[in-house]
């Protein structure tokens, strides 16, 4: 009997290993492998796709580009010619749930298996109940029901094409229609991971009034601050961001109240009103999504202008000046993005990384400053990504200049992106961005005190004297206590070593090369003219490459 209970006991622990096998094997990879995610390195962060680090190289579809599967035929091969990782592009609640309760997801599983098939990911933008300010994109039988569905009204009482926030029914119905499609996603994709991020809603935003003057709207606005924003408000009363604490300073840091008198009186007020409740109700689309499917997911803020008042811009998104309204009621939010279609690129992508928020842009106008803003976004902000708007143009036509030096430039990224990744939030990597307005950068990497000027300086290219210059960029890392990556066009370097200020600087040596399978590969010894007799390191507007050089010391 006791060889027998032996023989039980294998057999028994031979079914328990073939038993664990089979749920290992069956388990769906959402067990097995994390889902995409934020994740912290060093003091930067970055998206984790498939567990290992992701750059998103970015580009952004027209808003109808991505409408029906046949317009989006020729679109792929151009968006894998540009050397693109990354596909923004929208999903649209019209089109998701034409008749009430009823979905349809041909669409959506096209879009997915072709960025599939053409080693593609998708970050999808949910055109639910706003997209640029306006509701355009809500089904037939939202815009039908207006006593169900009611609209945002202006100051002066008359409806917009705007869905209120402050409606139940709104919010449950593009509530559903967004979990919905997180729970497709799921069941589609977990596996492959080819929708990595959300962005639920589309610049939100009151026009044009800086707040609803629905009857809803009026009866919060009479009411108490919520006691979760004030809350907030006190907890990082020190962090808060100083325009915004201004403005509650002014009031006398007031922690009762109903809105004017806690901020006083004032579109000010309309705005920062209606910013918390556009953000508690995105907030609640998201969290609803991330029940079904944990996706990061960010919202975007078409920026407003100089001088311009809330109302005139779209009122109330996630801008600079608002945006602890928008964290403190948005906790399901993970980071926020601008969009560009103004020049000051800098000064806004300062305003965006205030307060550890993590800088995406997921949309620039394609104009020629994209490729240099490019580099530059992901060295000196050491951005998750970059994405210019309707990165199509026209499929079937040859390469537009601003194509093709986008195209360059995000096959450079491809190749330097595990440089990117090992050095990342190590104070390690630096970018420049340079034009005729800013034709010199200095910035400090270890020892080391770069210069950075545009190479039309030098007044060696044709175009040098051109009134205005062709914007150029690069990123610069830091791998050993002498040796740096250069990688990117139109720029040149020079060096001053701000420990040893009695010797000068000198180059050891420079190989121009590529990387391949992330192997660093030697195409050019460089010296002679191409480093101007040892004096810099550059390449031309027209030279998009990557160097490797040491420096040392003489006396």
């Amino acid at each position: 009997m006791k060889g027998f209970n032996m023989i039980q006991q294998q057999i028994f622990m031979k079914s328990s290993v073939i038993f664990l096998l089979f749920l290992i094997i069956r388990t769906p990879s959402f067990a097995q492998h994390s889902i995409p995610r934020l994740v912290k390195k060093g003091d930067q962060y970055q998206m984790v796709v498939n567990s290992e680090p992701f750059l998103m190289i970015g580009g952004e579809l027209g808003n109808s580009t991505a409408s029906t599967m046949e317009s989006m035929e020729p679109v792929w091969q151009r968006l894998k010619d540009l050397n693109m990782n990354t596909v923004l592009l929208p999903v649209y609640w019209e089109l998701l749930e034409p008749e009430e309760g009823k979905f349809d997801y041909d669409l959506v599983d096209n879009l997915i298996q072709e960025a599939r098939k053409h080693e593609l990911k998708l970050v999808i933008l949910w055109f639910g109940a706003w997209k640029n300010s306006m509701s355009s994109h809500v089904p037939a039988w939202v815009k039908l029901d207006q006593k169900r569905f009611p609209r945002a009204k202006s100051e002066s009482g008359e409806s917009q094409e705007i869905l209120t926030p402050f409606s139940v029914n709104n919010l449950n119905a593009d509530l559903n229609a967004y979990q919905s499609l997180l729970k497709h996603i799921r069941e589609v994709d977990e596996s492959d991971q080819t929708v990595i991020l959300m962005q639920p809603e589309n610049e939100i935003g009151m026009l044009p009034s800086a707040r609803d003057h629905s009857l809803l709207a009026n009866a919060e606005f009479e009411k108490e601050i919520p006691g979760e924003l004030m809350d907030y408000l006190k907890k990082h009363k020190e962090k808060l961001n100083p325009e915004f604490k201004e403005i509650w300073k002014k009031n006398g840091f007031k922690t009762k109240g109903n809105w004017e008198e806690v901020f006083g009186k004032g579109l000010h007020t309309d705005e920062i009103f209606m910013a918390y409740y556009y953000a508690r109700y995105t907030d609640q689309v998201c969290a609803a999504g991330k029940k079904e499917y944990a996706l990061p997911a960010f919202v975007n803020a078409a920026l407003n202008r100089t001088g311009w008042e809330p109302g005139r811009y779209p009122s109330a998104g996630p801008l600079p000046h608002i945006l602890d309204v928008w964290k403190a009621g948005s906790p399901n939010i993970d980071f926020y993005a601008p969009d560009f279609y103004n020049p000051d690129f800098k000064h806004w992508c300062d305003l965006y990384v205030r307060q550890n928020n993590p800088l995406f842009i997921p949309e620039h106008r394609f104009d020629n400053s994209v490729a240099a803003k490019a580099l530059f976004a992901i060295g000196h902000y050491e951005a998750m990504g970059f994405s210019p708007f309707s990165i199509e143009q026209i499929p079937g036509t040859p390469f537009t200049p601003k194509e093709d030096k986008l195209a360059k430039v995000y096959d450079l990224l491809q190749q330097f992106k595990p440089v990117l990744d090992k050095y990342r939030g190590q104070n390690r990597v630096e970018g420049v961005l340079l034009d005729k307005d800013v034709k010199e950068m200095t910035f400090i990497l270890g020892d080391y005190e770069f210069k950075a000027r545009h190479t039309f300086n030098l007044g060696w290219e044709p175009n040098a004297q051109a009134e205005e210059w062709e914007p150029s960029g690069a990123i610069i890392i830091q791998t050993d206590e002498k040796e740096f990556y250069y990688a990117g066009f139109g720029v040149s370097l020079t060096f001053t070593n701000l420990k040893k200020t009695d010797t000068r600087v000198g180059i050891l040596k420079t190989d121009r090369g590529y990387f391949k399978e992330g192997k660093w590969i030697v195409y050019q010894h460089l010296n002679g003219d191409q480093t101007h007799q040892g004096r810099h390191i550059r390449s031309f507007v027209d030279d998009v490459s990557i160097q490797r050089f040491t420096l040392y010391e003489y006396e």
